[in-house]
């Protein structure tokens, strides 16, 4: 099965269906506590392991919610934040075997209109610094899990008339809990090249000092997936999910 190409997808995508409501807000049936179980499924189908049936802890499902914005392309969706407008699970192009585009946050950037250069400069800075949020956020409840599973792992050896079907739902959402991390983690690598290229556009479109303060965020940024990269090990190691581009 073709590994899962996210992140790679920069441009071009658009999460379409029509879930909007009154006032472009989404339809209460578009948003549902499990909105985000998708991506599990997503991570495991894509290195051919099915998903646990066991239904998300409340942490978990945090865990999908966190890691949903980090792995959506900056700017396929303007107005996620807020949760308006239209929403629908990025499904099949995912699997589409297409090459990394690091260039298409940046033309899109540099081509939208804007009032002022500096604008430009203010949406990348954005952009930079709300994912570093999202991700310390993020890794802050990954570690949690990670340490959560490790006491599920332990407490499958004392369980007492184990059934088959219990030990693989319990490991299947185990190895969908790692795969999760490690595709945010190999995403994260992909929008800061992204927003490094931007950058550079930008110096030479329409140079501006606050370029300096830019770069200072995306080394931030860069800094923080490195450090974080294959710190949270697999509770059960040989579960790999490659990014492709």
């Amino acid at each position: 099965m073709a590994p899962i190409l996210a992140c790679a997808m920069w441009g071009g995508m658009t999460l379409g269906g029509c879930a909007g409501g009154d006032f472009g807000r989404t339809r209460n049936n578009a948003v549902t506590d499990d909105m985000h179980r998708w991506v599990g499924v997503e991570a495991t189908g894509s290195v051919g392991l099915k998903s646990s049936d066991f239904q998300l802890t409340d942490i978990e499902r945090q865990l999908r919610d966190q890691a949903y914005p980090l792995i959506e392309p900056p700017h396929s969706r303007p107005l996620w934040k807020s949760v308006f407008g239209d929403y629908k699970p990025i499904e099949s192009p995912w699997r589409q075997n297409v090459v990394l585009d690091r260039t298409a946050y940046g033309r899109l950037l540099i081509d939208e209109p804007h009032r002022s250069h500096t604008s430009r400069y203010a949406v990348l800075m954005d952009d930079v610094r709300n994912d570093i949020l999202r991700f310390e956020s993020f890794y802050a409840t990954a570690s949690r899990i990670t340490e959560l599973d490790r006491k599920r792992a332990a407490s499958l050896k004392l369980v007492s008339a184990l059934e088959p079907k219990e030990r693989g739902d319990a490991n299947a959402r185990m190895d969908e809990n790692a795969l999760i991390v490690q595709w945010v983690e190999q995403c994260l690598q992909r929008r800061v090249a992204s927003y490094k290229w931007a950058l550079e556009r930008l110096v030479i479109h329409a140079p501006d000092n606050t370029a300096a303060s830019a770069d200072m965020l995306i080394n931030e940024l860069a800094s923080q997936a490195n450090a974080a990269a294959g710190t949270l090990v697999p509770v059960r190691p040989g579960r790999a999910l490659r990014v492709g581009g």
